[in-house]
Formats: C-alpha cells, structure tokens, sequence
C-alpha cells in the first residue's frame, strides 16, 4: 500500500471482515489486540490478492516491505534537502546495520536496494517532468542529484531516453506504477 486510496481500500476490506480498529499506514495493518481467525486470515489474503496486494506474515518479507517503505519514503520527502545517504536513512529508521538490508533486499528481489532506490528516484523524475511545472535543474536539485550532467546520465540508462526527450513525449504509458518495480 503506498498511497491513500490504497490505505482507504484495505480499511475497507478489514472492516467488512469485522476487523475495526486496525491501523493502515503505508504499506503496513496493525491489528493491535486485535485476534484474527485462521477463515478470517484467508478470507483477507483473498480479497487483497483480488486487489493486488499481498498478505506478508513472515519476517524477512515484512523487513523487505519495511525496507521499500523507507526507500520510497525518502524518495519522496527529498525536496532539495541536504543529501541524505541512503544507507544512513535506512539505519536511522530499521533497526539494522545496511549491509545486512542491502544484503536480505538483494538476495529477495534480485536487485540491488542502490538500483531500487534509483529507479523510485528516476519514477519520482518521471513524475516531476510530467508534471511539467519545473526546470530539469530544478528537479535534478529537488530529487536530490549533485547536478544535472548526473541525473541525465542516470536518466538515460534506466529509461533509454533523456529527460529532455521524455518531457517532449508527455506519455504517462511510460511511467510505471510503484508496485511495478
């Protein structure tokens, strides 16, 4: 779950099952004290598989989910702030050392997390550029790139294409949904 509408449907889906009371954040149910049935548990793994979703109960997978989290948390509260490093930012939130994440996310996904925090930056990019309300400087400085020689680069190897060219197509069909990757 990575938007409200996603947060606003799965709060739907627990209350039909009777589950009120449960907190929906990003990507995350709490049930708190709530006690959950074995039919309950599989009725919800079935509605939300229907939606697109998935029911993750074991640890390493919630840590991935946790981790994903973070990265698309910090891809989006960039905002031309000091650079903030990502495995500091992971650290600083997972109560983990980053090898030990970079290691679990890399061996899970089949990506390194380093690409994977590349491509939310470049889908935040495509984004801003679609948008079309900012300077391709602005957004290389907002998205947190050293310059805009470094976000082209970056760019053109994950797209094929340059931002400038991007811009000029304005098709959404190229941008690819956060789930997507």
């Amino acid at each position: 779950m990575v938007c409200n509408r996603c947060n606003i449907v799965v709060t739907d889906i627990l209350a039909k099952l009777g589950l009120n009371g449960a907190a929906v954040s990003l990507g995350e149910v709490d049930l708190g004290d709530i006690t959950i049935s074995p039919a309950q548990t599989e009725t919800l793994q079935k509605q939300l598989e229907e939606l697109g979703f998935e029911l993750i109960n074991d640890k390493k997978s919630r840590l991935i989910e946790t981790i994903k989290k973070r990265v698309i948390e910090l891809v989006r509260q960039l905002d031309g702030q000091d650079h903030i490093k990502l495995s500091d930012y992971l650290t600083k939130h997972i109560a983990y050392e980053y090898n030990y994440l970079s290691s679990l996310f890399s061996s899970v996904e089949g990506i390194t997390l380093e690409r994977y925090f590349i491509l939310q930056k470049i889908e935040k990019v495509k984004e801003l550029l679609v948008y079309d309300e900012l300077s391709l400087t602005e957004i290389s400085f907002q998205t947190g790139y050293s310059s805009l020689s470094h976000l082209s680069n970056q760019f053109k190897s994950v797209t094929g294409l340059s931002p400038s060219h991007f811009k000029g197509l304005k098709n959404s069909k190229l941008r690819k949904y956060i789930d997507d990757l």
